[in-house]
């Protein structure tokens, strides 16, 4: 078709109008497409973004038409050093091949020739006087007026590019927003514990103190920490606090529960995954990897990973920069790396059952926590400290030990170490609070006999109850967030919903209405 200067307006009027409506790529892609269609017959049209710092060439929508081998990955392709593309963005100019058959020096020429195509156009485009990336339309037969309709779409290529700025930017600014929520939501369920506080890492035992001296040598640098101990010594918690007094404490500590990892969604969960990566992936969703960047990564129980997934945590332990699920972009990160285990490692690596590269990663120093049979001294300092933030998080008066009763819990061995001390601080404050404990109350709660009785059973879930309801009245029917009642017991948000479900209480009871 002749395009005078009236057709040529009134077509880029019609497009522009049609791209500023779209509220994403893929509708403002299809816009686009069917605008062309109108006017003139092509086989393929494709709009990549350029992204300099990987050379590589991004889908900006999947494009439509015949689709040449190679080039049909959804997530893109390198920008090959002879490729058409390359030579648009170069050269900041448009290139049209009438004949391909003549252009065979450029890498992607002959799979388009195969596809049937034999004429093309491409065009950068350009704004902010920056290169975002080229379109490209091919034919299968070359159109009539050729050059004249390349003049009209290098014309359009520039209200095509202000278009994709625009919604490039947005884009990125949902991700960005997305990747906060996600931030924001693992920051909410992974309240940090009162515990971590300088002062609850100060003891007065030989064995803590020399534990002290190592961590604070070790905190202010990058190196990787393995942290022994046995179940409920408080690793978690020393790796929050070495996190703490790091050079990445500005950045957010992240914890993987590795025995909760579940084999088929770990490189989802830790790397993340795209759009449409799999069934039921409708979001892209970021992983713990790139959560944690600039900050600390804490691998909890890391001898309950598989060994076939330890292979691909130390790909990228090793190379710092990993993959999304359903993406083939590399993402560079920088994380500090924390772990723990209450198992002999030594005996898993002879076992076989973890990798002995792998340990060599993550143990650059190692840093054992004693049990509290071994610094009974330091057990009088966890209980006041236990107590008082108990006192804060149920606004209950403390209770007070007998000399006798206090010595019976230093000589007590505490298989479960800090953790069942401090369940036994609690059931404390919930059925005994301001009240003088015994020797044989003290026996009675640790035997947990107290609890065999369906009236005290009965005494202790009201009580629960009550404290509940007395933290939803304080937040105005608030859960979760820095003014939630979840907050204010210092219990994760989904444990507090599921005592909410246990105890049948509606926090919509206790909304504030003006």
């Amino acid at each position: 078709m002749h395009w005078d200067t009236t057709t040529k307006y009134e077509f880029l009027l019609k497009v522009t109008n049609a791209l500023v409506t779209q509220t994403n790529r893929e509708d403002m892609f299809s816009a686009l497409a069917r605008e062309l269609e109108k006017k003139f017959a092509y086989d393929r049209l494709s709009i990549y973004m350029f992204i300099p710092d990987t050379e590589a060439l991004l889908y900006f929508a999947a494009a439509t038409g015949v689709v040449p081998r190679g080039m049909a990955d959804p997530s893109g392709r390198p920008l090959n050093k002879a490729s058409i593309a390359r030579e648009v963005i170069k050269s900041r100019s448009p290139v049209s091949l009438e004949d391909l058959g003549k252009y065979r020096h450029f890498s992607t020429v002959p799979e388009m020739i195969k596809a049937g195509l034999k004429s093309t156009m491409a065009f950068p485009l350009i704004a902010r006087n920056k290169i975002l990336g080229t379109m490209h339309v091919s034919f299968k037969q070359k159109p009539t007026a050729f050059d004249e309709l390349a003049s009209v779409l290098n014309d359009l290529s520039r209200q095509v590019a202000i278009a994709v700025d625009n919604m490039w930017a947005h884009s990125s600014l949902q991700e960005l927003n997305h990747n906060l929520h996600e931030q924001n939501r693992f920051l909410q369920s992974e309240i940090r514990h009162d515990w971590v506080k300088k002062e609850n890492f100060e003891f007065v035992s030989p064995s803590m103190k020399h534990v002290m001296q190592k961590v604070h040598l070790v905190a202010g640098t990058s190196s990787a920490v393995l942290i022994t101990g046995e179940t409920g010594t408080g690793k978690g918690a020393l790796a929050q606090y070495i996190h703490d007094l790091s050079p990445f404490r500005d950045n957010i500590f992240v914890k993987v529960d590795c025995p909760a990892l579940v084999s088929d969604l770990f490189e989802s969960e830790l790397f993340g995954h795209s759009r449409g990566a799999f069934t039921g992936a409708h979001t892209q969703r970021i992983g713990r990897f790139e959560l944690a960047r600039d900050g600390t990564v804490f691998l909890d129980e890391i001898t309950e990973l598989p060994v076939g997934l330890q292979a691909k945590l130390l790909n990228v332990l090793q190379d710092q920069a990993f993959e999304r699920v359903g993406d083939s972009r590399s993402i560079e990160t920088n994380f500090r790396v924390l772990s723990a285990t209450n198992q002999n490692l030594q005996q898993s690596i002879d076992k076989g059952r973890f990798r002995r590269d792998l340990y060599y990663r993550l143990s650059t120093v190692t840093i054992d926590l004693p049990p509290l049979r071994e610094r009974r001294e330091d057990i009088p300092i966890i209980i006041e400290r236990l107590a008082a933030i108990e006192e804060a998080a149920i606004h209950r008066p403390t209770p007070i030990f007998t000399p006798s009763a206090l010595e019976h819990l230093c000589q007590r061995d505490w298989p479960g170490n800090i953790r069942e001390l401090k369940n036994f601080m609690r059931r404390l404050f919930v059925l005994r609070s301001g009240k003088t404990i015994s020797v044989s109350e003290a026996k009675q709660f640790l035997g947990d006999s107290s609890f065999k009785t369906p009236e005290n059973l009965k005494a202790l879930v009201e009580s629960e109850k009550k404290i509940i309801e007395q933290a939803l009245r304080k937040s105005g029917g608030i859960v979760g967030g820095p003014n939630g009642a979840s907050c204010k017991l210092g219990l994760p948000t989904s444990t507090f919903q599921y005592r909410l479900k246990k105890h049948n209480i509606n926090p919509k009871n206790f909304l504030k209405h003006n």
